[in-house]
């Protein structure tokens, strides 16, 4: 490398390198974060497994007394719930978020700080929850938790209250990460990169990341009415008082199916990454794949019932999903067509990585055909509560998740380490996982056809139940010891692997353009990338990235990658990026602490930790943007710089950063949650068979009137000072912006003065139960729009915010609209409907 790439090099790593030490543990660099994530959940798979060969050891012969009910309970609830909540999910999360950068071109994501953040409430929600095993205080209700059986009644103790609190807990990282995938998708992909040719993976990444966005707020939800109904005693899921215990299997299914696919996109996407390179051919039907996977996302939210024909959902309804599940087949068939036909059409070399990829094709088919059986009402009936149902789950996200993960760790294993795996230990693990799995829920489906049901924690004798049970239990083990296998192989890999060539599988994506190991910034300079396989057409593109022959060649302006438009990835402006910071591990502890707080019933001093976290969190706020902290360039508007034709400036001088798409995507699950409420009040109001409601609406529509008059007053205040920087002049925008913060406080106190004079009974009916959130939820945004519009007011006169930095004020604006658009829904829904519809 020429000296002036090598001294570029080093300026970039100084600027990029993690702290030293303990102090690591502020770093922010997306590989960081993304390694922590998935070693985290390597963790929590351990444990699982070694539930299910409890479960297993115990299942394998009739009568066996090796586990109580208690315990059996507490450890299939426990297996369950870490396998899909602190596994499956967060190891994608954590593949996706150190691979996409690269695969994009970019140095980094597009909010560093968040994905630490994530990562830290992931870990401190996932000890939370996983320590009841040691306290012996497991949630024993199942992953699943439905009411009544998780109600206080038949589930008293804090048992339920680890599940309800620690998994809310990880949804925040849940939540946080797709934000963070899907912006960085759409807005930091190489100059040229048009969504027509992003890889795959990012395709599948972005749809799974927007299904986050849109599916998990009702499964929060759901947990938060849950918990308040076990901790304060409101009403929402008892029949007795207007609730009922389906609103619980609709939340909780609104997000549990789309969850099934929101596993298995990113799998497929490693899948479309692979085969074309060990078959020696791009994807065929690449244009058919990207269609298939948004088609997938679409109809997996209308699926949810498909888990309830067993409830007293009306026939036709049943109709509808039934078909419904049935059509969520085609997409998926395409997918797998376009694999089968590139590896005909090429010549597949089969590596370790191939021999997982095939192992999924086979075993993906098999449950995606036991998937349509159970699409059959009439034989779910049959089969709902047996064992067959559990094997078809497993075939399905055993092979549709943990294969394709399994070779796409073997495939990039490479470039984290610069080691190759073993190939004999590797081909070891293989053949023992792949038989032992089959062993165990092939044979599942024969226990359940013989009419096993499932949870049950023993048996007799004599149902000829036996054989097919210790079959499975053995085979369960041999697949366990395979499982150990592939983890000693990767593990020993590090110090024991041969070293990697270059790109040693001959991949053509760009993630293979860095070192190997890669770098903290990925790239020492940023090409513009105009094919799907940029490394096969352009080979010599590695060198030229590292030697500085392309845009960003700088250190001297500190942490920063290109920003693009979201569809033809144009240069729009560079995304400046924070340093190394303990915000995110401070907020995440405060987060917990609160956490063990509400566990422990200590809620005084949960709402004073509640407090701080507020403040922690605004805090975080004000280091943003211009801060001298954050790491924007100080003084007026920088000479841009010229990217692939265009000029760029910093994004804090734009209109269109990624903090307003960060913003609205934020809203949109905010969105999702509220429309779960939604949901909850109209389903309530039209199916409870106890539902009691007065005469005449609680919230009239003058008191709400009240509340949105200040609201819309806020977003015009805030329509008047965006224009006025954009028409070049900041008069009055200091004393505006704190005008509108009063006005969110004014409207924040007209909320509160609602829930102190309304005579609401949350804790005799789920009516005034729902209004109650309802009103807490307008309350907690508008106090939020009131302090932002303050800090707005204070860092304009700190010259953060003007002429020249007009960005932030649109990033208050969007949560402005979407706080006064949510008071207009509650006046519609809460005021104005249940008036046309009293009696």
């Amino acid at each position: 490398m020429p000296e002036e790439g090598r001294a570029l090099r080093d300026a970039l790593h100084a600027v990029w390198r993690n702290p030293p030490g303990w102090r690591t543990l502020a770093a922010v660099n997306h590989g960081t974060i993304a390694l922590r994530f998935m070693l985290t959940a390597a963790f929590f798979f351990v444990v699982a497994g070694v539930l299910a060969m409890l479960l297993r050891a115990q299942l394998a012969l009739p009568g066996h007394d090796f586990m109580g009910p208690g315990a059996y309970n507490q450890a299939f609830t426990m297996h369950g719930t870490l396998m899909m909540f602190l596994f499956a999910v967060p190891v994608l999360q954590g593949l996706a978020a150190y691979l996409l950068p690269k695969m994009l071109g970019a140095r980094d994501l597009v909010f560093p700080r968040l994905s630490a953040f994530g990562y830290w409430c992931y870990l401190f929600g996932g000890l939370i929850f996983t320590s009841s095993l040691v306290f012996e205080l497991a949630p024993d209700a199942g992953w699943f938790m439905y009411t009544p059986l998780s109600s206080n009644r038949y589930s008293p103790g804090i048992n339920a209250d680890f599940w309800l609190i620690g998994i809310t807990f990880v949804e925040i990282a849940t939540l946080a990460a797709g934000i963070e995938l899907a912006v960085s998708i759409l807005r930091t992909r190489a100059a040229g990169m048009a969504l027509q040719k992003m890889p795959i993976f990012a395709w599948s990444m972005l749809v799974t990341s927007l299904m986050i966005v849109i599916g998990f707020p009702p499964l929060v939800l759901g947990s938060l009415l849950l918990e308040l109904e076990r901790a304060a005693g409101w009403a929402f899921f008892d029949p007795t008082r207007g609730g009922d215990p389906l609103l619980w299997a609709h939340l909780f299914w609104l997000f549990g199916h789309p969850e099934v696919y929101i596993i298995f996109l990113p799998a497929a996407g490693v899948i479309s990454t692979l085969v074309p390179v060990f078959a020696g051919r791009p994807l065929v039907g690449y244009v058919w794949v990207v269609a298939s996977l948004i088609g997938v996302g679409f109809l997996s939210f209308g699926l949810w019932v498909h888990h309830m024909f067993t409830l007293g959902i009306p026939a036709l309804a049943q109709a509808f999903f039934s078909a419904a599940s049935m059509l969520v087949g085609v997409p998926t068939a395409v997918q797998l067509f376009a694999w089968i036909a590139t590896l005909w059409t090429g010549r597949p070399r089969w590596e370790v990585p191939m021999l997982w990829i095939g192992a999924f094709l086979l075993v993906f088919v098999a449950g995606g055909l036991t998937g349509v059986m159970l699409a059959l009402v009439p034989f779910n009936w049959q089969v709902h509560d047996t064992h067959f149902v559990v094997a078809h789950f497993h075939y399905v996200l055993v092979g549709g998740m943990l294969f394709p993960l399994l070779a796409g760790l073997y495939h990039w294993l490479p470039h984290v380490s610069g080691r190759m795996p073993s190939r004999r230990l590797a081909r070891a693990g293989f053949w023992l996982t792949f038989i032992g799995f089959n062993g165990t829920f092939l044979v599942m489906h024969w226990t359940g056809l013989l009419g096993m049901p499932r949870r049950v924690y023993t048996y007799e004798a004599g149902l000829g139940w036996e054989l097919p049970n210790l079959v499975s239990s053995v085979f369960g083990f041999v697949m366990a010891f395979g499982i150990v296998t592939v983890l000693i192989d990767l593990a020993l890999h590090w110090r024991l692997g041969a070293r990697a060539g270059v790109n040693p599988w001959g991949a053509s994506t760009l993630e293979w353009a860095t070192a190997t190991p890669p770098e903290p910034y990925n790239f020492a300079s940023q090409a513009p990338v105009r094919a799907r396989h940029p490394l096969w057409a352009r080979p010599a593109l590695p060198q030229e990235m590292a030697e500085g022959a392309h845009a960003l060649a700088r250190a001297d302006a500190g942490r920063e990658t290109l920003g693009s438009s979201a569809v033809a990835a144009r240069p729009t402006e560079l995304i400046v990026l924070p340093g190394n910071s303990w915000l995110p591990l401070q907020s995440a502890a405060l987060l917990a602490l609160l956490c063990v707080l509400l566990l422990c019933k200590l809620y005084l001093p949960a709402a004073a930790v509640a407090l701080l976290v507020l403040v922690q969190l605004l805090r975080w706020s004000w280091v943003n943007g211009e801060h001298p902290a954050y790491g924007a360039a100080q003084g007026g508007a920088p000479a841009p710089l010229v990217v692939d034709g265009r000029a760029v400036r910093p994004h804090t001088h734009g209109l269109d950063g990624p903090g307003h798409w960060g913003m609205n995507l934020s809203l949109l699950a905010d969105g999702a949650l509220y429309g779960a409420l939604l949901f909850g009040w109209f389903y309530l109001w039209t199916v409870a068979p106890q539902w009691q409601a007065p005469a005449r609406p609680m919230l009239g529509p003058g008191a709400m009137g009240g509340v949105l008059a200040p609201m819309l007053a806020g977003v015009l205040l805030l329509w008047r000072v965006r224009r006025g920087l954009a028409r070049g002049h900041a008069r009055h925008a200091a004393l505006q912006l704190a005008l509108t913060g009063v006005l969110g406080l004014a409207a924040t106190l007209a909320l509160a003065a609602l829930l102190w004079q309304l005579p609401l009974q949350p804790r005799r009916t789920a009516h005034d139960a729902v209004l109650a959130v309802a009103l807490i939820y307008l309350g907690l945004h508008a106090l939020v729009a009131g302090l932002l519009a303050l800090m707005q007011a204070a860092r304009v006169q700190r010259g953060w915010v003007g002429v020249h930095r007009p960005y932030e004020p649109r990033v208050v604006a969007a949560w402005w609209h979407y706080s006064a658009g949510a008071t207009a829904v509650a006046w519609l829904a809460f005021s104005l409907a249940p008036m046309g519809f009293a009696p």
